[in-house]
């Protein structure tokens, strides 16, 4: 597997929020559940992103933009049009006085608006909880990113304003699979276009040295790697992979493989009850007390204080 491959194996959503907005301008909605990470696209007309600080981002008709936390989000048609509801959860809604929308607004599961034909409808899926997600690729992305409509035709849109209006049994599994979907397909696409500064890891699979070592680490995070064992497998020196390798990435080799297997590490302690030692050894050290080592000086903590510590549900990274 290469690196962009690893990080987005480990998106899993679970009781993501969904929601679809059906608006006659002037309308504005605005989020504040804080969720992680946000998908909004636009399914029909027009609208526009709006930041705490700066320009709005104007989003087209099959647009998707992909909104990172921290921070609430407001999205209008105008770019300046008052807000028409605050978006709390899938199921709640608050109107521009504060108080639950009425049944009027309320259009069915998950949907809200003015009317079903009203010009703008807007789609929006949030991960609820910040362990979904890979820290490391969360920290790859800016807070806000757009995935223009001609960069997907996957039709992953239309799939989920299917099954937000049918209700049948196991809904949210479904919904919480598209979305993961949705995200994976759009963030590929983002890599891909021109202009887009992706993080140095990316950038630097395509070369032929240090890609190479960095599917050799992820492939195989077990095997009792080093600067020479790489080197040897890459067919350069020491010296120069270890110079290559800083150079593209902005940490050394070993640096590298030891976050990356804390990172794996961390995975495995909340979704699995293996004990350390095993976990330790999975991931290549040669016992607990190693591990515990490399996740105190990675992340601040022990690995057993990281199992007994709650999820985060806002956007923290986990």
């Amino acid at each position: 597997m290469d690196v962009l491959s690893d990080l987005l194996d480990g998106v899993r959503a679970r009781g993501a929020l969904f929601s679809k907005s059906i608006m006659n301008p002037p309308w504005g909605v605005r989020f504040a559940h804080d969720s992680p990470l946000t998908l909004v696209t636009m399914v029909r007309g027009r609208a526009w992103i709006v930041p705490e600080e700066g320009t709005p981002l104007e989003l087209a008709t099959g647009d998707t933009a992909i909104l990172r936390s921290p921070g609430p989000h407001t999205i209008a048609h105008p770019a300046d049009a008052p807000t028409s509801c605050v978006v709390l959860d899938g199921n709640r809604c608050l109107g521009p006085d504060g108080a639950p929308l009425t049944e009027e607004a309320d259009l069915g599961l998950r949907t809200y608006g003015t009317s079903t034909d009203a010009p703008d409808l807007l789609l929006s899926g949030s991960y609820e909880v910040a362990g979904d997600l890979n820290r490391r690729l969360l920290s790859a992305l800016p807070p806000v990113l757009m995935v223009p409509a001609d960069h997907c035709h996957d039709g992953l849109g239309a799939l989920i304003q299917e099954e937000i209006d049918c209700p049948a049994p196991g809904q949210q599994l479904v919904l919480d699979r598209l979305l993961d979907l949705a995200l994976i397909s759009r963030l590929r696409a983002w890599f891909t276009s021109p202009g887009v500064r992706p993080p140095a890891w990316y950038t630097a699979m395509a070369d032929p040295i240090v890609g190479r070592a960095l599917r050799l680490m992820h492939n195989r995070p077990a095997h009792p790697w080093t600067v020479a064992s790489l080197a040897e497998h890459c067919g350069v020196s020491r010296a120069s992979l270890a110079r290559h390798f800083t150079a593209l990435v902005g940490t050394p080799p070993m640096t590298y493989l030891a976050e990356w297997r804390v990172d794996l590490a961390a995975e495995r302690l909340r979704g699995t009850d293996e004990t350390v030692d095993a976990i330790a050894r999975g991931v290549g050290y040669s016992t607990a007390f190693a591990l515990s080592a490399a996740f105190k000086r990675v992340r601040g903590v022990t690995p057993t204080e990281h199992r007994r510590s709650p999820l985060p549900t806002t956007g923290q990274v986990a």
